[in-house]
């Protein structure tokens, strides 16, 4: 323990941000880092609890209080070699994570939690710097080959942990450039894809073999991973929730996804070869009051758009935890993001009856309606009805659907490989060892869990690859979420 009067002396602090007007003129990250002192003093304040929730929080099981005391002694190769042996990848779940871990933080009980994704960040980028991170050559070659279908957040985790075990690994995306929804979902403002090609040079460099523009079913004939000893799929939920509304196929209506990917292809100079979607001087309407909605005000905001409208189906979320939120559970609580600061109209309790164009087919309004809802004993929403004379017309010329993930693409790969499905439509795999119906046929991330955060995509890419090196070799070389953490399982 670091200090152990930290979390009385030093109160919660977050790096500074640049102003919302002059961010908004970029597709920069925004976010400073902390001076030596501050992040010092940020460390102080973890007070290595006898039973450290956080562990239990994080998805990774991330070893936080040791992390954390090693920083605060300025010990920057203790502070990576601890947060690395659970993590591939904080570089991407310091800046985009909801951090969970910092929800089940102890301190937070009463006060404000260990700025713990903050911390990560730092540990990393610090890492980087001094030249900790290398890549992982694995001389004790197995002779095995392993497939990974796709190359995000549980692909590359998978593929990085199957290589340090000593696997030949090859990684397929079907996009023109590797990181999945890494690099065409998260906007650059809050991920800039310098940090993934960092990533991926390491990796290239530790062995991993990456094929681009490869959608196995289509491009690539699915006999091709025949010839390899298992396979990975990792190719994420990718088919988004529709609104099927009357109005639908007016010119203006998007999924989120469509809008989110073309732009960050536009600052990535990738060809665009859709229809132009774009917000300068439009009314933007976007449904879905999530992170992906979030991105999508934040994009409209740089783009120029004459104003910009979040809507949520569901009631308000409460600012603070109530008896249906107890600590240390993930509370679902009222949320400003960055992009919110930057210009929103934000409704709750609403619903999109129609959408309304003009002559030509083009979108020009949104007929809405409010809701009202009814909540059981802990305050939780049941049920809802529409408020009588309420209905109302919303100018709007373009409208991103930002409603979640329905399950993963079935045709082409799933289909031919015969892969059995969930209710769902998710893979059905075993909860514990990640296998399909077909004995080398293996499956990680939202494809498996269904629509989840980037951390739990990485743990479950981490987890499939203990696995598959079990399947391969008989045991495994590669260590348990709960071995790293020191407790049976």
């Amino acid at each position: 323990m670091g200090k152990p009067t930290g979390f009385l002396e030093f109160e919660r602090a977050v790096p500074q941000k640049d102003a919302a007007a002059d961010r908004k003129q970029n597709y920069q990250e925004f976010v400073h880092s902390f001076s030596d002192e501050q992040l010092n003093n940020q460390a102080a304040r973890c007070m290595n609890c006898g039973i450290p929730f956080c562990h239990s929080g994080c998805p990774l099981g991330n070893v936080i209080p040791e992390f954390n005391d090693a920083v605060y002694d300025g010990n920057w190769e203790e502070a990576y070699a601890i947060l690395s042996s659970t993590n591939n990848f904080p570089e991407f779940t310091g800046r985009i994570c909801p951090a969970p871990c910092e929800s089940a933080c102890v301190l937070g009980i009463n006060k404000n939690p260990v700025a713990i994704e903050e911390i990560e960040k730092h540990i990393i980028e610090i890492a980087f710097k001094k030249g900790f991170v290398q890549p992982n050559k694995s001389y004790l070659k197995t002779g095995k080959r392993v497939a990974v279908v796709g190359s995000g957040p549980a692909g590359l985790a998978a593929a990085a942990q199957l290589n340090k075990a000593g696997h030949d690994v090859v990684v397929y995306e079907r996009d023109d450039k590797v990181g999945g929804l890494l690099r065409y979902g998260i906007p650059d403002f809050k991920l800039d894809k310098s940090v993934i090609d960092r990533r991926i040079e390491v990796m290239e460099q530790s062995g991993v073999e990456f094929r681009t523009n490869s959608e196995v079913g289509k491009n690539v004939p699915t006999e091709e991973l025949d010839s390899y000893d298992a396979i990975v799929l990792a190719g994420g939920s990718t088919i988004p929730r529709n609104l099927n509304i009357p109005g639908r196929e007016l010119k203006g209506v998007h999924y989120a996804m469509e809008f989110l990917k073309q732009q960050n292809k536009r600052v990535g100079n990738s060809a665009i070869e859709t229809e132009e979607i774009h917000a300068k001087d439009k009314n933007v309407l976007v449904i879905g009051g999530g992170d992906t909605g979030s991105d999508c005000v934040g994009t409209s905001n740089r783009h120029g758009a004459k104003s910009v409208t979040q809507f949520e189906l569901m009631p308000t979320p409460p600012t603070a935890r109530t008896e249906a939120m107890p600590w240390p559970s993930y509370p679902m609580l009222l949320k400003t993001t960055t992009s919110h600061e930057e210009g929103c109209q934000r409704h709750w309790s609403i619903s999109t009856k129609e959408f309304l164009g003009d002559a030509d087919g083009n979108l020009r309004a949104a007929r809405v309606v409010d809701l009202e809802w009814e909540t059981d004993a802990l305050g939780r929403p049941v049920s809802f009805k529409e408020v009588e004379g309420s209905e109302r017309e919303l100018p709007c010329e373009l409208v991103t659907l930002a409603m979640g993930f329905l399950h993963p693409q079935h045709e082409g790969l799933l289909q031919q490989l015969g892969i059995k499905l969930t209710d769902r439509g998710n893979i059905d795999a075993t909860e514990t060892e990640f296998q399909t119906n077909k004995a080398n046929v293996f499956t990680a991330g939202d494809m498996r869990r269904g629509q989840s955060l980037v951390v739990w995509a990485i743990s479950e890419g981490r987890e499939c690859a203990r696995k598959v090196d079990e399947y391969l070799m008989g045991t495994s070389v590669l260590e348990s979420k709960e071995a790293v953490m020191g407790i049976a399982g």
